[in-house]
């Protein structure tokens, strides 16, 4: 009797690939992050300017990502591409990294933005002393952190029935909270907008300032220190802009993927650029720049949502977060494990996670990047984690784009279906603004940057003990 063999199929249209993009995208991250943009930068102008800067840089790059998923459309998206770019180390401290912070800390982050949500509802939820169930050293646990994980382990059940079960809740999610933030914004910008809050807003757009955490301005930011506070202000809009590379990773599940998996990138994060653009103009529109800085645990949605529905606002805003964070982190669980399942199939990676199970999809893959993002909701430790995602990210999508010029001369005749735009002028332009911007970060913000480098570095010697465990 022949044992069944089992394979990705192509069960992803391109409006699912699109809803991969944008709902992967969208969490928590526009309702939160404007707060410390602000005190960052300190006027409406540049709170603009950093989030259109950041939408550029992710436009750009999703275009040139179309060059590399036309080239190889299949299971792994950037782990392959770097594999094929450079060679198999690259690959693998990518899909190590991924592993370790980008996709599963992100993950029990996005776990915590829902509980922490519905905490509005169940106070029994809400992060405080009164909650705390024990201390283990440094980590404080609270019934907040095993929701968290619930969540994730229903999501995670949800995916291991097949790619159908999950692209249904993404793609419904998605169309929910995307029909929400375009009310959102309509709301805040046409019904409860006021001209004295925008005015005052817009009257000293492009002085650069620095705010505290009341909103009060603390002082001018002049000289050099004005890319420091960009480059800071940037890591809450790029980790708010982040996982669009996540269709990449399923490829091989989408149907026609030589051009659905470039298309849906440059639809998706389009969309989501101008969505969280408008959202920010919405925010300048209803709150002075001394609230936004200054909202309650940074909760700049919050506190505009209250502005535009009263008392309930609050509420109405805690049901869009937990809708959008519920399908943000579906479209998360759904991607990541095709990264482990295609490292284990190339032998760097947990032997069983090679396998896919009877509904052709990779469970075991499924339930270890659960396993360690369970354990970063417990440890605490997740928000730490996340402040140094930004830089690790940047970096390997800089990397990845680099890898468009090597191919081009490795493989000048391979098959490209799709080129990447504006090449080789944007392509090169990105990669200079993300140097710039890793760069920056080192020199202002180092504890943005070491934490991540050394997880990186750290799968050197991984990498090595798993190529002699393969060759013995």
């Amino acid at each position: 009797m022949t044992e069944t063999v089992h394979a990705y199929k192509p069960s992803l249209k391109l409006i699912d690939a699109t809803m991969i993009v944008a709902g992967s995208m969208i969490g928590s991250g526009i309702f939160i992050v404007s707060a410390d943009i602000t005190r960052n930068v300190g006027s409406a102008g540049w709170l603009i300017a950093v989030w259109l800067l950041t939408g550029f840089m992710t436009l750009v790059a999703a275009m040139s990502y179309g060059e590399l998923s036309a080239m190889y459309p299949k299971a792994g998206g950037q782990y392959v591409y770097l594999k094929e770019a450079y060679n198999p180390l690259a690959g693998f401290l990518y899909g190590w990294s991924s592993f370790m912070v980008i996709q599963t800390a992100t993950i029990a982050a996005v776990g915590v933005a829902f509980s922490k949500f519905l905490g509005t509802f169940v106070p029994a939820l809400d992060i405080n002393d009164q909650n705390l169930i024990t201390q283990i050293g440094i980590f404080k646990i609270y019934p907040a952190q095993f929701v968290s994980i619930a969540v994730i382990v229903l999501l995670t059940f949800i995916n291991t029935k097949g790619v159908k079960e999950g692209k249904w809740i993404q793609t419904s999610l998605t169309t929910v909270k995307l029909l929400s933030l375009f009310g959102l914004i309509l709301l805040g910008l046409f019904i409860a907008a006021k001209s004295e809050v925008w005015n005052a807003n817009w009257a000293d757009a492009w002085n650069m300032t620095s705010r505290n955490n009341t909103g009060e301005i603390t002082g001018k930011v002049m000289g050099s220190a004005i890319l420091g506070a960009i480059a800071a202000a940037m890591v809450g809009s790029i980790f708010s802009s982040d996982a669009w590379n996540n269709v990449t990773f399923i490829a091989g599940e989408v149907h026609n993927p030589r051009r659905n998996v470039g298309l849906s990138l440059l639809l998706g994060t389009l969309t989501v650029t101008l969505i969280y653009v408008a959202v920010n103009l919405m925010y300048v529109s209803v709150m002075p720049l001394q609230d936004i800085a200054a909202a309650p645990q940074d909760r700049v949605a919050v506190a505009a949502s209250k502005v535009i529905w009263g008392d309930a606002g609050a509420a109405i805003i805690a049901v869009m977060i937990m809708i959008s964070t519920f399908g943000c982190n579906n479209g998360l669980i759904l991607s990541g494990a095709r990264v482990y399942n295609t490292m284990a199939n190339d032998g760097l990676f947990f032997k069983a996670a090679a396998k896919l199970n009877k509904n052709d999809v990779p469970e075991v893959a499924l339930w270890l990047q659960c396993l360690v993002a369970s354990v970063l909701c417990l440890s605490g430790q997740y928000g730490n984690l996340l402040d140094m995602i930004s830089f690790v990210v940047v970096i390997f999508y800089a990397i990845t784009i680099a890898g468009i010029f090597i191919l081009r001369r490795k493989r000048p005749h391979a098959e490209r279906p799709y080129k990447a735009f504006g090449y080789p002028v944007l392509p090169a332009i990105y990669i200079i603004m993300a140097l710039a911007f890793c760069i920056l970060l080192i020199i202002y913000k180092p504890a943005f940057t070491w934490p991540g480098l050394i997880i990186v570095l750290l799968g050197i010697p991984v990498y090595y003990i798993a190529v002699a465990k393969k060759n013995k």
